[in-house]
């Protein structure tokens, strides 16, 4: 099931026949994706669907064996290095710091895809990484070393490091793994916020629920294919869930926003 919505866009970023694996095993098969540019984009799916591989794939960081990966109208596989991270910028899962290396430190080798030998480090730079810790709340934490922080604080000092590289195209793999609910919430509300400030966002999560209240464009993989693309509201069905992740579930209003609801359905503590 892919929506009208979905079809009649104009990408910023699209996989086009892409077929890619790991050691010879293809996860993903012959598969074309558009992301719309301007809106949250979550992939959601049961674990070892292809949700990751996906993203790795769109991001340059796995090569596909077939098919092309296109940003903004290029093939991916034929621009520098350099040039794609001017454009994309992507938060892998558990990424991890040098050990003693300052939130200001890492949030400065943001800028390196700018540097080059005739262009060294600049107050145009140090204006940039001043920008993207104000834009993610951690200023104060300029001065302190990566290791020492929360993770909540972690996520959006690497979330400063992305916005550093000057781009509005982020891919974020599981941003929110290993956070409580609230700093989970603190740190979709950042994307949130980046997203309206003009962002295109791609990212990979497993609750549910937070990826049809914040997204816009939601595609579900099942079997390294894609069920359904499309806004929440449009995709997001009992049916579905259960072709999906084998889920029996209610989808009803959420009483806080005007997306759905999911409602899983277990085999105890159930009035039907």
């Amino acid at each position: 099931m892919i929506t009208e919505h979905a079809t009649q866009v104009v990408s910023r970023l699209a996989a086009e026949g892409v077929t890619v694996g790991y050691g010879g095993r293809a996860v993903i098969d012959n598969l074309d994706v558009v992301i719309p540019p301007g809106v949250i984009t979550t992939i959601i799916g049961p674990n070892g669907c292809g949700k990751s591989t996906l993203l790795r794939a769109l991001s340059r960081l796995l090569k596909p064996s077939k098919g092309t990966v296109v940003l903004d109208g290029e093939d991916i596989a034929k621009l520098k290095t350099r040039d794609v991270a001017k454009k994309l910028g992507l938060l892998p899962q558990a990424p991890i710091a040098p050990e003693g290396l300052t939130v200001a430190d890492l949030v400065a080798r943001g800028r390196h895809p700018h540097q080059s030998w005739l262009r060294q480090w600049s107050s145009d730079d140090a204006a940039v990484v001043t920008r993207a810790l104000a834009m993610t709340g951690v200023s104060d934490l300029a001065g302190r070393p990566v290791d020492a922080l929360s993770g909540g604080q972690r996520q959006r000092v690497w979330i400063s490091m992305t916005l550093a590289q000057g781009t509005d195209l982020l891919l974020l793999d599981e941003p929110i793994t290993y956070l409580d609910l609230a700093h989970a919430i603190d740190v979709i509300d950042l994307v949130d916020d980046l997203h309206e400030s003009g962002c295109t966002v791609v990212m990979v999560l497993h609750d549910l629920n937070l990826a049809t209240r914040y997204s816009d464009n939601l595609i579900v993989m099942r079997e390294g294919a894609i069920l359904a693309q499309g806004h929440p509201r449009d995709v997001i069905t009992p049916e579905l869930l259960h072709e999906a992740f084998g889920l029996s579930a209610r989808v009803i209003d959420d009483p806080v926003s005007d997306r759905p609801l999911i409602v899983p359905i277990g085999r105890t503590h159930v009035q039907l």
